[in-house]
């Protein structure tokens, strides 16, 4: 009897080898995705679940500010397990890019659907979702036709009429930037100067911010991204469709150049350790799905040209012209741009 509980218990310990062997082993094969992410948006959650539940692959995802997540990864180095860094804006990308943080990634799927406007040359970074940076104005105090370009904002007429937030912030630092692409510096220094001293307030807030101050009559016009507005648009709260009712939005530079547009988006690290779920997960971000999302979801448009939209926020902006410019671009001015901006007293 003795000799039989031996038996059973040897065996019962090699089963539980056996099973343990088996975990580790399903654990090791367990494909992953570790993303670093910049963007807070709720709505891309249902992203990320799509893209598990369409490769299998599962997303260890860490949110933070941007400064703090790329100074993270660069503290990590070869360590990272970081795979994807996302992020807003093309500053910011551009910041990541010169930290030497990105690596190259060759795909004909994000190279035949994103275009080239949207994406590093070397294929470094991507744009997944495009906002434009409009004007937008109180309809009570401005007529439609008053203010056509970003250029009038310095318009002496306008004089304690302006709301901005702060010009060092990345948003208003990409604008400047591609001011200073089609204009020149020393045009866009004098801008810089007027819109300073056209200010009914010290800059301060968001864009939500300034889009309030105008419907409450504090200024006259504002810049802001366009999904601000689209959320105001699509708020369940009166007090949101109050401030909404109250806008009316300008898309500048139609005449020229176009509206000013910027990106979300992100790349593969130098030291993802899982490089074939990488791409893929940056594949998935250009698809017709996952552009659909951007859009429908949080208010930005798709960077593929081919995606329709189901958001009547958005289509009730109308229709507008596009910077066409490369927003890579806009990175390489970013410097230039917060020097001027200094200069000009425009804080």
């Amino acid at each position: 009897m003795m000799k039989s509980r031996g038996r059973l218990g040897v065996t019962m310990a090699a089963s539980v080898v056996t099973l343990l062997g088996l975990s580790a082993t399903a654990a090791a094969q367990e494909k992953v995705l570790n993303l670093y992410t910049a963007r807070h948006y709720q709505t891309d959650e249902s992203l990320y679940n799509n893209f598990t539940r369409q490769t299998g692959i599962k997303i260890n995802r860490i949110e933070g500010q941007e400064d703090p997540l790329l100074e993270r990864i660069r503290n990590e180095g070869a360590n990272s397990p970081a795979d994807v860094f996302i992020t807003v804006d093309i500053g910011r990308l551009w910041r990541a890019q010169q930290a030497g943080v990105f690596a190259p990634v060759k795909s004909k799927v994000l190279e035949s659907r994103i275009p080239a406007n949207y994406r590093d040359p070397n294929g470094e970074w991507f744009g997944f979702s495009a906002r434009a940076r409009v004007i937008a104005y109180n309809k009570a105090a401005v007529k439609p036709g008053d203010i056509a370009r970003y250029e009038d904002l310095a318009d002496p007429k306008w004089k304690g009429k302006v709301c901005t937030r702060s010009s060092g912030h990345v948003y208003n630092l990409s604008l400047v930037s591609s001011l200073i692409a089609h204009d020149g510096e020393a045009k866009t220094e004098a801008w810089a100067r007027g819109v300073a001293g056209n200010l009914a307030r010290a800059p301060k807030g968001g864009d939500t911010d300034q889009l309030k101050a105008v419907a409450a009559g504090e200024c006259d016009v504002a810049i802001s991204n366009t999904y601000y507005i689209a959320r105001l648009l699509k708020s369940t709260k009166p007090e949101d469709k109050a401030v909404a009712d109250k806008l009316g939005v300008v898309w500048p530079n139609q005449s020229s150049q176009g509206v000013h547009m910027n990106i979300s988006g992100g790349g593969m690290l130098r030291h993802a350790p899982n490089k074939e779920a990488a791409v893929k997960f940056l594949e998935y971000l250009a698809s017709d799905e996952a552009q659909a999302y951007f859009a429908d979801g949080n208010n930005e448009w798709p960077v593929v040209p081919s995606v329709k939209i189901a958001n009547p926020a958005l289509e009730a902006l109308g229709t507008f012209k596009a910077d066409k410019i490369n927003v890579a671009e806009l990175g390489k001015y970013q410097s230039e741009a917060q020097k001027l901006v200094d200069k000009a007293g425009y804080r």
